[in-house]
């Protein structure tokens, strides 16, 4: 059963959400403050948080960042308008996974949260298959388990950031502009999204990077953009 913390104070949306997560499979925990679902967040162990951008107290950005400071890595799917363009940009910088725009379709909802749900799954039964492993200096990535350990101890990814990393680890030397990153890893074909790249590099860098004046995995690449040591 999956668990999803669902932070939106419109009952409607809530009422709907309700209805289609629901068990078997999901466990919604619903909640329209977002002081009290950033608690919840920290507390307790979620597979997804779905988070709306406008609530009435404290606002989704500042529960998003709460979530990040505290490195939660559960995944987060905010909920914003369409004329909350800037909001957007903000959101993902602050380091939400994906977003959905209001109105939505409940189709796309699902599966935009199944997606982020299944690439944060862990996998817990025996692998039979040959794992996917890429290993450079004290780094290793298991593309199985969406795992990656730093000298054996383990980094807390988000689903963006893991993904940000092994598309650079898969390609080492190779350097990749902001948009291109951008277009594979976020699946977002426009431009004024870029920051958003350079925000998750940064965290990546403070995650698995010893000295941030002189990287050893994610390299610059001055007038492109990134690239990892080859």
């Amino acid at each position: 059963m999956k668990q999803i913390l669902l932070v939106e104070d419109d009952p409607q949306i809530t009422q709907l959400l309700q209805l289609h997560y629901k068990e078997p499979n999901y466990l919604l925990t619903a909640t329209d403050s977002g002081q009290d679902g950033l608690e919840k967040a920290l507390q307790g162990t979620f597979d997804l948080i779905i988070l709306d951008l406008t609530l009435p107290d404290i606002d989704g950005m500042e529960v998003c960042k709460g979530i990040r400071d505290h490195k939660i890595s559960t995944a987060v799917l905010m909920l914003t308008s369409k004329s909350e363009e800037i909001d957007k940009v903000l959101a993902l910088e602050l380091g939400a996974d994906d977003y959905v725009t209001k109105p939505f379709g409940i189709r796309e909802l699902l599966a935009r949260s199944k997606a982020l749900i299944r690439r944060t799954e862990q996998v817990t039964a025996p692998i039979t298959e040959v794992t996917h492993e890429i290993s450079i200096k004290d780094l290793q990535i298991d593309l199985n388990l969406r795992k990656a350990t730093l000298k054996g101890n383990r980094i807390d990814l988000t689903p963006k950031e893991f993904d940000l990393l092994v598309l650079l680890a898969s390609n080492p030397g190779k350097a990749f502009t902001r948009q291109e990153l951008l277009e594979q890893v976020w699946g977002y074909t426009f431009s004024g999204y870029e920051h958003t790249v350079t925000a998750h590099i940064n965290r990546l860098r403070i995650k698995i990077e010893t000295n941030l004046d002189q990287p050893e995995y994610i390299l610059t690449s001055w007038g492109i953009g990134y690239r990892f040591i080859g």
